[in-house]
């Protein structure tokens, strides 16, 4: 699927959306890409993770690892495709960590995968995890990434989707400052708005 499909078929899953966003990474938005909205078709998720996986199909990949909750589908999707383990991190206490009996052995090849990328900080931290278990990295794969490809992980980076999305801190945002409600609707329970 070319880029531009993959936008029209947000658009036309109602995942694509407009209004005043709080995102995960706490900055706030005018556009949200609710992701579950596509993924919620499990023909249409095997579709676009399998894209995503062809992207490492030649290298070495033992477990995708990918954050909760947004990225557990991907995750999940593009391993299959590989042939590898799935297993996703959770946020306890602020900080990323292997919980439900996952684990990284050292020297094991990991391919990070997320479903939307805005700083990369889930994924950064998903990295240093692995790499302090000893992991190598293989690269770092996402569904789309609004920054433009503006952020670089030290490894192979490729995402379905590249888009330009301008994002704001609290005290800067535009809509703030035009008195439009603000709507989370991110996981991560301890954003502050």
């Amino acid at each position: 699927m070319e880029e531009k499909r993959i936008y029209e078929l947000f658009k036309e899953k109602g995942a694509l959306l407009e209004g005043h966003f709080l995102l995960t990474s706490g900055l706030h938005s005018s556009t949200y890409l609710q992701c579950a909205k596509v993924l919620q078709y499990p023909d249409i998720a095997e579709k676009l993770c399998s894209q995503l996986a062809k992207q490492f199909s030649k290298a070495k990949v033992d477990v995708v690892v990918s954050p909760a909750v947004g990225g557990i589908i991907v995750g999940q999707e593009v391993a299959r495709a590989l042939g590898a383990r799935a297993i996703f991190a959770e946020r306890i206490d602020g900080k990323m960590l292997l919980k439900r009996g996952f684990e990284l052995n050292k020297k094991e090849s990991v391919l990070a995968v997320e479903d939307v990328i805005t700083t990369g900080g889930s994924l950064k931290e998903i990295i240093q995890l692995a790499k302090d278990k000893g992991c190598n990295i293989t690269g770092v794969g996402s569904l789309v990434d609004r920054s433009g490809g503006k952020v670089g992980f030290g490894a192979k980076n490729f995402s379905l989707l590249n888009l330009e999305i301008q994002n704001y801190s609290k005290e800067i945002c535009p809509l703030c400052k035009q008195g439009i409600p603000l709507t989370y609707l991110g996981s991560r329970n301890n954003v502050s708005k």
